[in-house]
């Protein structure tokens, strides 16, 4: 039986996943002060902000890694931040990369990729290999399905990575800066990855400093600065013509490092 809450007859379907008011803070530190964000069905939207905005541990508080302290997040309609829910349970319809590659050094690229899918969602050990094998030839890595991490290149442990997160047919895909860590010359081995899954339909939600490709491949930027979800729209308008100071501000030191 699908998950998937129901819409009435005529009403816009409810959003993949949607943050209401949510607060966060570590301390005296208020890191999330109301988000309110909310992510359609096959929509892109790349979150922008300076170091310290919020971006990630909004990211974490989607996937229940950190609690919130206010507010809601909720997958297909359902609440997850309910302390009744099951947090594996919601864990395991989504897809989540870090900065860092968290692959594990022991297993091979096929067996990181699979593992997931055939310890945690009971898929057989032949069925999880073949689409397993199916998505790394998509990016360009099936001769590497025998080798260990530490064989591969960062962009290419990166791209593994994505793959092993939809490799458990997640209904979003959570992105933390993940070419942050990688030469500038991996860095668009990676952003190619996102985008062919971006055509294929995929609901992203991606922390990035790349203003470029959040202009070219999202449907939504939404700019935070110090906790706050201060301007949110379509790239054109949030990167082309932005309403807040601030965030004509951010842009323009963009700019300096060449990154728009």
């Amino acid at each position: 039986m699908s998950e998937v809450a129901s819409s009435p007859v005529g009403a816009a379907p409810a959003p993949v996943l949607e943050v209401r008011g949510v607060v966060k803070a570590f301390g005296d530190n208020v890191v999330l002060r109301g988000v309110d964000l909310a992510i359609g069905e096959h929509q892109v939207v790349a979150l922008i902000g300076g170091s310290g905005s919020g971006k990630s541990t909004l990211l974490r508080c989607a996937s229940l890694l950190e609690t919130v302290d206010d507010g809601q997040v909720l997958l297909d309609g359902e609440d997850i931040t309910d302390p009744r829910i099951d947090a594996d349970r919601v864990r395991r319809r989504m897809g989540v990369v870090f900065q860092a590659y968290n692959l594990f050094p022991h297993l091979s690229v096929l067996d990181n990729v699979t593992l997931a899918p055939t310890v945690v969602h009971g898929r057989s050990k032949g069925e999880a290999r073949e689409e397993a094998l199916a998505l790394l030839a998509r990016i360009g890595l099936s001769d590497k399905a025998d080798e260990f991490p530490d064989r591969l290149s960062g962009g290419q442990q990166q791209r593994v990575a994505i793959v092993r997160a939809l490799a458990v047919h997640p209904r979003v895909l959570l992105l933390d800066e993940i070419t942050s860590a990688l030469d500038p010359e991996l860095v668009g081995e990676v952003l190619a990855v996102v985008r062919e899954v971006a055509t294929q339909g995929m609901t992203i939600v991606m922390a990035t400093h790349e203003m470029g490709f959040a202009r070219q491949v999202a449907d939504t930027v939404a700019f935070l600065d110090g906790g706050v979800l201060l301007e949110c729209g379509p790239p054109a308008q949030v990167l082309g013509d932005p309403v807040e100071a601030r965030t004509r501000q951010f842009l323009a030191r963009v700019i300096d490092a060449g990154r728009l």
